[in-house]
């Protein structure tokens, strides 16, 4: 594989942005393979946003509390 293919695997995962609409919303990380596990979490206070990437170990992300997950597919809002 070219290295430039390699290296986009790498970085060139979809992005996500959360902002949290109020204190203690969880950004979850969970990593790809025979086992899904945890592999990175993130405590967001009301108004911080986190910007996260997919990539080659991660995916997907588990959202808990109430916030407001912006992607290329379009805005979705979690929580109550």
């Amino acid at each position: 594989m070219p290295q430039s293919e390699s290296e986009g695997r790498l970085t060139g995962g979809d992005y996500i942005a959360v902002k949290a609409l109020e204190n203690g919303v969880t950004v979850i990380g969970v990593t790809r393979g025979a086992e899904n596990r945890f592999l990175h979490t993130e405590k967001l206070d009301e108004g911080e946003v986190w910007i996260a990437q997919f990539t080659e170990h991660i995916s997907a992300m588990k959202i808990r509390g109430s916030a407001t997950i912006l992607t290329k597919h379009g805005e979705i809002k979690s929580g109550k």
